[in-house]
């Protein structure tokens, strides 16, 4: 049998590039679950209204989705880049006059421009990754770098529960947002360094769609690819589950957990991160034998599992399931992704701009799980999610593979 490489050769000073990217935006995405519970309890707002904190990042994605990808066409990958890291310096300084303002509406909006970052971020990293080798080995590469986002996802919580939830509230608003507006100075600062040192760094572009004259097909063309179709709605699916998920973890865990305070939990969700990492690892080896859609229909239904006992709040064994969750859902992101990449590589551009939308439906879910918990419980609000997994696993064994037609169509 044929072994095929991760990358190859010269591409891997890219690819190691590229990956590190990734380890961003997951310290942002998972610092916005210690914000909504910060949020909560300095501003007063409710289980509800703290989900818009996710709808703030999430529905940047799908506002951001297009223009970051007809930007990435336009100056290519590196200025996309730089347009990504300067959007998220720019939206973690913004912290610093919405924590004087002491306005939850400004904090969404800091947030919102951060997130902008975050997707332009996104957009050129997944086509850039999934591009650097053979295409078979898509999902892999993809799984890999992934892997640097679950990195990202623990370092989130652990810095936000250490200098946000571990400070002592003391009713005067100014002084306990003053932890998280030092917190985002510093990521500020250091993401705009980043994009200085990266401005002088040469980063080769894809030229394989650039060159290609069927990439100047029009983004309707996408939705000719039945598969691709179905990979944004199982996109949009997933980072539902995912964003709910991580929104309401620390009201579970205060809230089931006897003695539990706001940042022993918040370090408990940096260990769930852990189990992402390991979920990763684990799926980028067992992806040698097993095939990608296969895999993702079994954690599919692994998740689901979890879901059920995490609704029953059976004390340790379901904060357990919490945790564990992230361990099933983790490939998830990355080979949905791959999935949706294949057999339309002049394309590749046009297609992540799309997937990169999907992430909004990150944003729908937390408020409507918010309501649910406000309404019934946060055990029970835990039960959405399989909505979710039902669809992807709908995906993952029916839907994934082009069709014979446009297979025919690329060759």
């Amino acid at each position: 049998m044929e072994k095929i490489p991760l990358t190859d050769r010269k591409y891997i000073p890219t690819f190691i590039f590229v990956t590190s990217l990734f380890m961003l935006w997951g310290i942002a995405i998972s610092m916005g679950d210690v914000l909504n519970r910060h949020f909560q309890k300095v501003l007063n707002v409710s289980l509800a209204q703290s989900g818009l904190v996710q709808f703030s990042i999430f529905g940047a994605y799908a506002v951001m989705g297009i223009p970051a990808g007809l930007f990435m066409k336009k100056y290519g990958y590196k200025n996309g880049v730089l347009l990504g890291l300067c959007l998220y310096a720019i939206g973690a300084f913004l912290f610093i006059p919405a924590a004087g303002a002491e306005s939850f509406g400004f904090f969404r909006i800091a947030l919102f421009i951060l997130a902008c970052g975050l997707a332009t971020l996104e957009a050129v990293a997944h086509p850039f990754a999934a591009a650097l080798g053979d295409e078979r080995r898509s999902e892999q590469r993809l799984n890999f770098s992934q892997t640097f986002n679950a990195v990202g996802t623990i370092i989130g919580p652990v810095l936000g529960g250490y200098f946000i939830l571990r400070a002592v509230l003391t009713g005067d608003t100014q002084a306990d947002l003053f932890s998280v507006k030092m917190l985002y100075a510093a990521i500020g600062a250091t993401v705009f360094i980043i994009a200085v040192a990266f401005l002088f760094t040469r980063v080769p572009p894809l030229q394989e769609a650039r060159n290609n004259p069927s990439s100047q097909r029009s983004y309707g063309e996408l939705f000719k690819y039945k598969h691709f179709r179905w990979t944004v709605v199982a996109q949009f699916f997933n980072v539902a589950a995912q964003g709910g998920t991580w929104a309401f973890f620390i009201n579970y865990a205060v809230k089931y957990m006897p003695g539990m305070s706001d940042s022993h939990a918040s370090y408990y969700f940096g260990l769930s991160m852990f189990m992402m990492l390991m979920g990763r690892i684990v799926g980028t080896y067992l992806m040698n034998f097993i095939a990608p859609n296969k895999l993702l229909a079994l954690f599919c239904l692994g998740s689901i599992t979890m879901c059920i006992i995490i609704s029953q709040h059976l004390g340790w064994l379901s904060f357990a399931c919490l945790i564990g969750l992230q361990f099933t859902f983790s490939i998830m992101f990355p080979t949905i992704f791959g999935l949706g990449l294949r057999n339309i590589s002049d394309l590749r551009e046009k297609a992540s701009s799309f997937i990169v939308m999907a992430v909004a439906g990150g944003a729908v879910f937390p408020p409507i799980m918010g309501y649910v918990a406000d309404k019934y419980s946060v055990a029970t609000a835990y039960l959405l999610p399989i909505i979710c997994y039902l669809m992807i696993f709908l995906f993952a064994v029916k839907f994934y593979k082009p069709s014979e037609e446009t297979a025919t169509t690329q060759s």
